[in-house]
C-alpha cells in the first residue's frame, strides 16, 4: 500500500510511474488526497472537542470541590453536548479512515524505473539465458504422457477425488516430488534462510497484509464458515509472521524459507497450455522471504536471483530470466524477475519462479517497521521468491531428461530420491 505522505509529496511522479502499468491514476490519487484531507480535518475537530471536554472536566472537579455545584452542573450539561459531538465526529473519522484505506487498497505499487513498458507477458524483457536445449529422441513425449507411461502421476484419479487440477503422485513420482522439496529446502537453509512451517490457511487480515486481498480474492479458496483462506503461496503466512512488529535494524536481514502446498482457483484457465502440470489448483512450492532495511533491499533482490540460478544450474535445466514489464507486473510488486525453464517436448517456456521486491508496499499494509540504533523508525522492505515451484520444474525434468531407456534423474537429486532412472 502506498504511503499517503509520499502521494502528497510525489503525486505527479507517481501518476507518471503508474502509466507503466497502463493505468491513469491521477483521479484515484486525487481522491486519496481528498479523503486524507477530510480525515485529517475531522481528526483536528475531534481533538479540539476532546481537549475542551477534558478541560471542562477538570474545571467541574474544582467547582465541586469548592462547593459551587450549580456552576459545575451547568458545565456538566455542556460536556454532555461535547460528548455527543465527539461521538459523531469519531464516527465520521472512522468512515473517512475506512474510505481512505479502501482507496489505497486499489492502487498498485509503483514500478521500478527499470521495469519495461508493455501490455502483457509478450513484452517482458529477457535479461539472462543459460543451458543448452536438449535434442530429444524420436518419439519423445510431453510430461502428461510420460506420467501415464511410467505410472508416476495420475491426473484422472485426482479428478475423481477432487476435480481437475489436483493430481495424485505415485511411486517414483511421489518420491521425486518429496526429493525436490527437501532439496530446495536444503539449498535455501545452506544459503542462510531459516526454515519455518506455517499454517496453510490464513485469516482476512493476513490476506490484506500481503496484498492478496482485495486484488486476488476471486483466485483464492475461501472457507466461508470460518472466514479463512487457503494460501495461494507460503509468502502469505510467512510474511505475516511480522505483521504489526517493530524490528530492530540490528536484527536484519531476516530470511525465512518454508514449504507449503499452494491452492489457487485459477478461474478461467482452460486449453492445451494448461494441460498436465502446467496449471494446477493444488501444487507444492518452496518459498524464500526476506525482511530488509531499505538501503539493502535492491542488493538482496539480486542475491535472491543469483540463489535461484545456482539451483537451476545444479539441475542442469535450460532456463532464462525475464524482467517483467509494467503490464505483467504483480499488483504488489515494485520489481519482479521471472525464471522460466524450457520444455523441449512442449517447445515452450514454463514459468517456475518469480522473485520480487515489494519495497514498503506490503510493510505499510502490515505495519511492519524498523527501528534504527538512533531511534529512527521507518517501514521495512519485504521480498519473496519461489525457490522453487515444483510442478513445472518436475515437468521440465520429465521432458528434458527423457531417453529411450527412461527418465534420467539430475545428479543433484539422486541422493534425495534414491534412484537415478524412472523406467
Amino acid at each position: 500500500m502506498l504511503e499517503v505522505a509520499q502521494i502528497r509529496e510525489h503525486k505527479d511522479a507517481f501518476v507518471t510511474a503508474l502509466t507503466k502499468r497502463n493505468i491513469d491514476a491521477s483521479n484515484l490519487l486525487n481522491e486519496v488526497l481528498a479523503a486524507d484531507e477530510k480525515r485529517r480535518s475531522t481528526q483536528v475537530q475531534l481533538d479540539e472537542i476532546l481537549a475542551e471536554s477534558n478541560g471542562l472536566s477538570k474545571e467541574i472537579g474544582i467547582l465541586f470541590k469548592n462547593g459551587e455545584a450549580q456552576k459545575a452542573n451547568i458545565l456538566k450539561e455542556k460536556t454532555a453536548g461535547l460528548k455527543e459531538q465527539s461521538k459523531e465526529l469519531q464516527e465520521q473519522l472512522n468512515g473517512a479512515t475506512e474510505e481512505l484505506q479502501n482507496l489505497l487498497y486499489n492502487i498498485p505499487n509503483i514500478p521500478h524505473e527499470s521495469v519495461p513498458n508493455g501490455n502483457s507477458d509478450e513484452d517482458n524483457e529477457e535479461v539472462f539465458r543459460k543451458g543448452d536445449i536438449p535434442v530429444l529422441h524420436d518419439g519423445a513425449q510431453p510430461h502428461w504422457e510420460l506420467a501415464k507411461k511410467y505410472d508416476i502421476i495420475d491426473f484422472e484419479l485426482g479428478n475423481k477425488i477432487a476435480g481437475a487440477g489436483f493430481p495424485v503422485y505415485k511411486g517414483k513420482g511421489a518420491r521425486l516430488q518429496r526429493a525436490l522439496i527437501n532439496y530446495f529446502l536444503d539449498k535455501n537453509t545452506a544459503a542462510g534462510y531459516d526454515e519455518v512451517q506455517v499454517p496453510h490457511l490464513v485469516n482476512e487480515a493476513s490476506g490484506y497484509g500481503t496484498g492478496q486481498l482485495p486484488d486476488k480474492e476471486g483466485q483464492m479458496y475461501h472457507v466461508t464458515g470460518d472466514n479463512l483462506y487457503l494460501i495461494p503461496t507460503a509468502e502469505v503466512p510467512v510474511t505475516n509472521i511480522f505483521r504489526g512488529e517493530m524490528i530492530s535494524a540490528s536484527d536484519l536481514p531476516i530470511t525465512y524459507t518454508g514449504y507449503t502446498p499452494c491452492f489457487r482457483r485459477e478461474a478461467g484457465s482452460y486449453g492445451a497450455h494448461v494441460r498436465g502440470l502446467n496449471r494446477l489448483h493444488q501444487f507444492d512450492k518452496v518459498e524464500i522471504v526476506r525482511v530488509e532495511h531499505p538501503d539493502h533491499s535492491a542488493a538482496a533482490l539480486d542475491g535472491m536471483v543469483d540463489h535461484v540460478k545456482t539451483i537451476l544450474d545444479e539441475l542442469n535445466l535450460p532456463y532464462r530470466i525475464l524482467r517483467l514489464c509494467g503490464g505483467d507486473l504483480g499488483f504488489t510488486s515494485h520489481l519482479t524477475y521471472d525464471f522460466e525453464v524450457f520444455s523441449t517436448a512442449q517447445d515452450r517456456w514454463l514459468e517456475i519462479s518469480s522473485v520480487s521486491n515489494f519495497r514498503t508496499f506490503q510493510a505499510n499494509r502490515l505495519k511492519l517497521r524498523i527501528k534504527d540504533k538512533d531511534g529512527k523508525k521507518m517501514l521495512a522492505h519485504t521480498l519473496n521468491g519461489s525457490s522453487l515451484a515444483l510442478p513445472r520444474v518436475l515437468a521440465g525434468i520429465l521432458e528434458n531428461c527423457q531417453t529411450p531407456e527412461g527418465i534420467k534423474i539430475p545428479k543433484a537429486l539422486v541422493p534425495y530420491c534414491g534412484f537415478d532412472l524412472i523406467n
